[in-house]
């Protein structure tokens, strides 16, 4: 299958799919869910469009068995070689794993350079990570990955701007490291990590004291949670119909229908077959994640394979300790959120409307339109916990300012102003936050209606 481009200026590309019949049968045999070959070809290629490669050329070779030289047959590397030179290649994406000898053969036979998927994927973090953390993790993740690929023959792939490497371009620095420079930079940059993860602890523990609960969004790569993160919180993060689009947590506050705020993190997209030295690289991207008191969902539920991408997220989840048998402390509520029903034929539609009706814990939504998320801000807010004592309390109408800090510092519940200015609240206050409002407002404190506690 060849591809036709915009521009012969952008890095050719070849995205090849291995595809190895006795998984398929292994997998059809046990019941477990298994891609199809054209989801796989479409995620491949949609992962190398992330970062913007011209794809001329894509291919779903059949194997019987892996080559551990070359990973296919030498009849189809031969086939292959002349493909590649009618349409000029300059790259040749392999959407599996590679060993470094198979890479290194494949470089020699095609005389190319070659992505495997974890060195694609690195790429596209490389390029996404907007944080001083998200870059440091991508640098260690990479580091990892090029210290096992040392080879001499490899000297003439040249580091690209901006990039890792992988890709190379001209005039500029050849890659020319070693393992034990390699191993200084990995434990420098630890080092550096454990300074910015301590950084995000205090944030976390600031965020604590507010407390406001974390909402986590969380989701298959490319399901719309970006999208639906703008359109709960109006704000205008990165969101793009490319794969991996958001790869550092961004987080925002959110008020809820009850009046109760949230803080809404939006997270790095899942994907299968993520090697688990980048899973564990990336961990602290979802360090909000494992803060969260509630998990939203977010499924493309337009995809064929939704299921099967449901299936990979809460694999992820279970893996990090939040579902399952492993769950860290108390259970949380999981919400699925059913994304792009805009998106759908009008059957598609009714199917999962029909299912989020039956589900508590489902809503349709489109976050592109807006629609359903008005239910989806109830049924989180119906999951909050209150964390604090429930007080009432009256303010004069000069009391502005302790009205202020009581909205700014609980979870107002009611209120209720009289013709003559005065405002009683009922709201949900920490218990830490009772020291600093009789430290700051002494005579309000005063007045304050406190819950009678049962007896010890």
């Amino acid at each position: 299958m060849t591809l036709s481009g915009p521009s012969r200026d952008a890095t050719r590309a070849f995205v090849l799919v291995p595809w190895l019949k006795a998984a398929e049968y292994d997998a059809r045999k046990s019941g477990r869910v298994f891609r199809s070959q054209e989801a796989r070809l479409e995620e491949a290629v949609g992962l190398a469009s992330a970062i913007h490669l011209l794809i001329v050329g894509t291919n779903v070779v059949q194997l019987l068995n892996v080559r551990p030289a070359t990973l296919i047959g030498d009849g189809k590397v031969t086939e292959l070689k002349g493909l590649f030179e009618e349409l000029e290649v300059d790259l040749v994406i392999v959407d599996g794993h590679l060993s470094p000898v198979q890479q290194r053969n494949l470089e020699k036979a095609w005389n190319l350079k070659i992505l495997d998927r974890t060195g694609l994927i690195l790429e596209i973090f490389g390029e996404r990570a907007n944080t001083r953390e998200g870059a440091l993790q991508v640098e260690l993740a990479h580091l990892n990955y090029q210290k096992s690929r040392l080879v001499r023959s490899w000297t003439h792939l040249e580091r690209q701007r901006g990039g890792f490497g992988f890709l190379g371009g001209p005039g500029e620095t050849q890659i020319e490291a070693d393992r034990r420079v390699i191993q200084e930079r990995i434990v420098k940059i630890e080092k550096q990590l454990d300074a910015v993860k301590q950084t995000r602890e205090l944030h976390r523990k600031t965020r604590r004291e507010v407390p406001y609960p974390i909402v986590a969004l969380v989701g298959y790569t490319n399901a719309g949670k970006s999208t639906l993160f703008n359109r709960l919180t109006e704000a205008d993060v990165f969101a793009e119909n490319l794969l991996f689009a958001t790869l550092d947590p961004t987080m925002r506050a959110v008020t809820l229908p009850s009046g109760r705020k949230m803080i809404l993190s939006d997270t790095v997209g899942f994907i299968s077959d993520l090697p688990t030295h980048l899973v564990a690289a990336f961990r602290a991207t979802l360090e909000e994640v494992l803060e969260a008191e509630i998990i939203v969902h977010v499924r493309d539920a337009s995809h064929e394979e939704s299921d099967i991408q449901k299936a990979d997220v809460e694999g992820v989840l279970s893996s990090l300790g939040l579902l399952g048998e492993k769950t860290i402390g108390l259970p949380r509520p999981l919400i699925e959120a059913l994304n792009k029903i805009d998106a759908m034929e009008v059957e598609q539609r009714e199917v999962v409307l029909n299912t989020a009706s039956r589900e508590p814990m489902t809503v349709a939504v489109s976050a592109l339109s807006g629609e359903g998320v008005d239910e989806l801000l109830k049924l989180i807010d119906s999951h909050v916990t209150d964390n604090g004592l429930p007080i009432k309390v009256r303010l004069g109408a000069n009391e502005g300012e302790a009205l202020a800090w009581l909205y700014d510092h609980g979870q107002v519940r009611g209120r209720q102003t009289d013709d003559e200015g005065v405002t009683q609240l009922d709201l949900i206050l920490p218990e830490a936050d009772l020291g600093r409002l009789e430290k700051k407002f002494p005579d309000l404190f005063a007045r304050i209606v406190l819950p009678v506690r049962a007896a010890d």
